[in-house]
C-alpha cells in the first residue's frame, strides 16, 4: 500500500527557517533507512506559502489567490510517499522520524486503481501499455 506523509507546515517552516544541520543530518538517516527498507517512493520538503498560490473553482473563472496563507495548522510544510505492508506498518515507520518540536505529521493512504473497479483497473493498463510504447 502506498501512503503520503503530510509534514504540518508551522511558523517557522513558513518564515522560510530551514531546519538546523543536526535535524537534516537525522533526517537524512532517517530517509536512508526508509530507502534500504524498500519504502521510499519520495520525500520533499515545501517551500513557505508565500511562494505559492491557491485556486479556487467556485464559478466560471479559476480565482487566483498569491500565498502567504494565515492558517498555519492547515498548510503543508512536506511529505513522504512511502510502500508500506498496511497502515500499522506505515504509522510503526513514521513514529520513528526525527521530530522532537510539536512537528505534526498525518499519514493517508493513497487510493489504488483496485479501489475503483473493474473500468478503471482496465484504463490503467490500457495506459501501462501506450507508457511501454511510448
Amino acid at each position: 500500500m502506498r501512503f503520503m506523509v503530510i509534514v504540518k507546515a508551522s511558523e517557522s517552516t513558513e518564515a522560510g527557517r530551514l531546519p538546523s544541520p543536526e535535524l537534516l543530518d537525522a533526517m537524512n538517516v532517517f530517509n536512508e533507512e526508509l530507502e534500504k527498507a524498500g519504502m521510499l517512493v519520495a520525500a520533499e520538503g515545501l517551500q513557505p506559502s508565500a511562494k505559492g498560490a491557491r485556486i479556487s473553482f467556485a464559478g466560471p473563472k479559476p480565482v487566483v489567490t498569491d500565498g502567504p496563507f494565515s492558517e498555519t495548522k492547515e498548510l503543508v510544510g512536506g511529505f513522504w510517499i512511502i510502500q508500506a505492508a498496511s497502515r500499522e506498518d506505515a504509522v510503526a515507520w513514521i513514529a520513528r522520524a526525527p521530530f522532537r518540536d510539536g512537528e505534526q505529521v498525518e499519514i493517508r493512504p493513497f487510493y489504488e486503481p483496485e479501489d475503483f473497479g473493474a473500468a478503471v483497473l482496465e484504463q490503467a493498463a490500457r495506459l501501462g501499455d501506450q507508457g511501454a510504447r511510448g
